[in-house]
């Protein structure tokens, strides 16, 4: 066999080949790669991720909020004095939004305030869809949330990314964007779920009875957002006899029209490493 390593065509082949593999391989090269630059704040940065548009005009995205040690962030339904995540599409981008998901958060309470929210950086799903099919999508968006350590700032970028349609996704950007859909409170099941619900309108107070897992053993916590005008307190949770839990959450109602029953809430409940979602429709 022929010794070619000091052949210059042959250190020429293979820097052509080393070239196209790393071009191939690299994702500063691809041009499916869609994300928005970072807007920075003293507490964190934000942007946008989204993949190509799918054959119904889904856009797969998210709103990736990095932040910093020892700063925190908001849920949808922050607590009395929180900024929850607001994101505005311009509406000449062709392009419809119906709202961000949100994985379960935490509750934060120092005995002074409590809200809930995240102290780690967070990817939060949005629900984008293409109204012109075969376009080329400009994706603008306004984003307003607050990031908080000692004091609360409130950031407000405008972001922006072009997206052909019909290509292929950066594999490390679509990674991003189906960890956090995997992220998401699941649906409920057997075993993690609202078994029934009661309405006290005198004393404005909500009972849930809810199942966790019979091996887990973390206290489980619950979260809820909505309807408009309404808010929650913070929940007792005891255990019950029948092997659940209930919880009891005082209730403050608009001034005009603050009747709960008829109404429906997004509850979130997290037991262990688990998280569920539903909507609960008062009766």
């Amino acid at each position: 066999m022929t010794d070619r390593r000091n052949d210059p065509f042959f250190h020429a082949a293979a820097f052509v080949l080393l070239a196209a593999t790393a071009s191939w391989f690299s994702p500063l090269s691809m041009a499916q790669a869609a994300s928005s630059d970072w807007a920075q704040s003293e507490g964190g940065d934000v942007r946008i991720i989204a993949a190509p548009p799918t054959a119904d005009g889904t856009i797969p995205a998210i709103l990736e909020i990095r932040l910093k040690p020892g700063w925190k962030t908001y849920w949808l339904e922050p607590g009395a004095s929180g900024i929850p995540p607001q994101v505005t599409i311009d509406p000449t981008s062709g392009i419809s939004f119906s709202g961000l998901r949100f994985p379960a958060p935490k509750t934060f309470d120092d005995g002074v305030v409590r809200y809930v929210g995240y102290d780690r950086s967070v990817a939060l799903p949005m629900q984008l869809r293409q109204t012109v099919a075969g376009s080329v999508v400009d994706l603008k968006a306004s984003v307003f949330l607050g990031i908080c350590m000692d004091i609360c700032i409130p950031v407000q970028a405008e972001l922006s990314l072009a997206l052909p349609s019909g290509t292929v996704a950066n594999p490390l950007e679509q990674a991003r964007i189906d960890d956090a859909t995997a992220a998401l409170p699941e649906p409920p099941t057997a075993d993690l779920k609202v078994t029934a619900t009661t309405i006290d309108p005198a004393t404005h107070s909500l009972r849930i009875a809810f199942v966790v897992p019979d091996d887990d053993r973390a206290a489980p916590e619950i979260f809820l957002a909505g309807p408009s005008g309404f808010s929650f307190g913070k929940p007792s949770i005891n255990a019950a006899a029948d092997g659940g839990f209930v919880a009891d959450i005082p209730y403050r109602a608009p001034a005009k029209g603050g009747e709960l029953k008829g109404r429906t809430a997004l509850f979130v409940l997290r037991s262990g490493r688990r998280s569920m979602e539903t909507s609960l429709a008062f009766e």
